[in-house]
C-alpha cells in the first residue's frame, strides 16, 4: 500500500520511518478512514464502545506493535508513537482502548510478568483473544498512588486476599482480566496481579455521564475478598517501581495520542476553512482564520518533534521518567490549546460533531488529565532539575 506523509507533519517526521513501518502505518490509516471514522460519531454520542471492531483493530496488528515475547521493541518506538497518533488523529476512544490493552495491560505483563506469564497473556491479548485492562487509581487515590494505594492484598497460602476499590479504569467493564495494584499488608509494597474479572467478588459498573472519551468504558471497580492464586501475581513486581516502569513507557505514547487529537482537530477546522464562505470567499483566505491555523500547526509541529526525541531515547534505552513526563506534560497542554483553535476557526459549527472538531474538542480534557496530570508531570521534571522533590 502507497504511503501518503501527513500534510499536518510540517517537517516530515514520518521520514525518519522505515519502509516496512510505513507500509504498516499506511495499512492502520487506511483501516481507520474506511471502518472507524464513518461510524465513530454515533459510538461517542451513544457512549458506547464499537465491539465489532476490535477484531479487525487487531487483524492491523496495532495491538501486537508494541511487545512480542521473542523479540520485545522489534518494531521502533517512533514508530509505535506514529500509531498512537493515528489512532487518536481518527479517535482517541479508540487510541485509549489500545493504549490500555497493548501498552498498560500487557506493558505490565511485560514489564513485570514471568517468562511463563508472558508467553500465556501476552499473544491472548494481542491477538483481541482477550481484553485487559489496568486498575491502578481509586476513588481516593490518584496522583498519590505511589504512597495512598488502599487497595490490600494479604497471602493466605498459595492465594492473595484482594479488597478495595479502582476507579476509571477503561476497558473494564468487558474487560476479560485487570492488572489489579495493591498493597501488600505485609511488608506495605506494591504489587500486581492478574485477575479474571468473573473471579468471585469482583465487580465492575460503568461510570455515566462523561463529557470525554464517551466511548471509552470506564468503570469502578469493588474487590470483596477476590481470591487470587500465586501463580497469577506478577512475579516481577514487588514495589511500585514496577508500576512505574509501565507508565514511563506508556506515558510517552500519551503524548503521541495528544499530538494525533490535536491533528485531528486541526485537519478538521482546515477542511472547513477551505469550504466555508463568509463575505463571498472561502474563511481559509482570511488573516484571522489563517492566524488560528498556523498557531495550531506550530504547537503541532512543535509537539510532534518533542515525542519524536523521546522515543529515539526510549529506542537507545537513555530516557528517564523526566524525559516521558516533560513530552506528556508539554503535548497534552499544546493540544488543548489547539483544539480550542480548531474550534473556534469553525465557529459555532465547531461544536457540532458532524464538522470534526467537537469530539476531539471534548476529548482533550481527559489526556490532558490522565496518565499523571499536568502538575504532577511538571513536579517529576522540576525535581529531576533542580534535584528537590516539591510533591507535598
Amino acid at each position: 500500500m502507497t504511503f501518503e506523509p501527513l500534510a499536518s507533519d510540517f517537517y516530515a517526521y514520518e521520514s525518519l520511518l522505515s519502509e516496512r513501518e510505513r507500509e504498516a502505518l499506511a495499512e492502520l490509516r487506511a483501516w481507520l478512514e474506511a471502518d472507524v471514522r464513518p461510524v465513530i460519531d454515533d459510538y461517542w454520542e451513544r457512549a458506547e464502545f464499537p465491539m465489532q471492531l476490535v477484531e479487525p483493530l487487531a487483524g492491523t496488528g496495532a495491538m501486537s506493535f508494541a511487545w512480542d515475547e521473542t523479540a520485545p521493541f522489534e518494531n521502533s518506538a517512533v514508530f509505535r508513537g506514529f500509531v498512537a497518533l493515528e489512532l487518536a488523529r481518527v479517535d482517541a476512544s479508540i487510541s485509549t482502548f489500545v493504549g490500555v490493552q497493548s501498552g498498560l495491560a500487557t506493558g505490565s505483563l511485560a514489564v513485570a510478568g514471568s517468562p511463563e506469564q508472558r508467553r500465556e497473556w501476552i499473544p491472548k491479548l494481542a491477538s483481541g483473544e482477550l481484553i485487559g485492562a489496568f486498575g491502578l487509581t481509586e476513588p481516593l487515590s490518584g496522583s498519590d498512588s505511589a504512597r495512598g494505594l488502599r487497595t490490600t492484598a494479604r497471602r493466605e497460602g498459595d492465594e492473595w486476599v484482594l479488597n478495595g476499590e479502582k476507579r476509571w479504569i477503561g476497558n473494564a467493564t468487558f474487560s476479560d482480566i485487570t492488572i489489579i495494584w495493591a498493597k501488600d499488608v505485609a511488608d506495605g509494597q506494591v504489587k500486581g496481579f492478574i485477575v479474571p474479572t468473573d473471579t468471585p467478588g469482583y465487580s465492575a459498573s460503568k461510570i455515566e455521564g462523561k463529557i470525554s472519551l464517551r466511548a471509552v468504558q470506564n468503570a469502578d471497580i469493588v474487590l470483596e475478598d477476590v481470591r487470587v492464586p500465586e501463580r497469577l501475581r506478577l512475579q516481577r513486581a514487588d514495589s511500585f517501581r514496577a508500576t512505574a516502569s509501565v507508565l514511563r513507557l506508556t506515558r510517552a505514547e500519551v503524548a503521541w495520542s495528544a499530538v494525533g487529537v490535536a491533528i485531528g482537530a486541526y485537519e478538521a477546522a482546515l477542511a472547513y476553512a477551505k469550504t466555508r464562505d463568509q463575505f463571498g470567499k472561502p474563511i481559509a483566505s482570511h488573516q484571522l482564520v489563517q492566524d488560528l491555523l498556523v498557531k495550531c500547526l506550530g504547537n503541532i509541529t512543535a509537539s510532534l518533534g518533542m515525542v519524536v526525541r523521546v522515543s529515539e531515547m526510549l529506542d537507545r534505552g537513555e530516557q528517564r521518567d523526566e524525559h516521558s513526563a516533560l513530552a506528556k506534560s508539554y503535548a497534552t497542554a499544546r493540544m488543548r490549546e489547539t483544539v480550542a483553535w480548531a474550534r473556534e476557526a469553525m465557529g459555532g459549527n465547531g461544536i457540532v460533531l458532524e464538522h470534526g472538531a467537537a469530539r476531539f474538542f471534548a476529548d482533550a480534557e481527559a489526556l490532558y488529565s490522565y496518565e499523571g496530570t499536568r502538575e504532577m508531570n511538571t513536579l517529576i521534571v522540576g525535581r529531576a532539575i533542580t534535584g528537590s522533590a516539591a510533591f507535598v
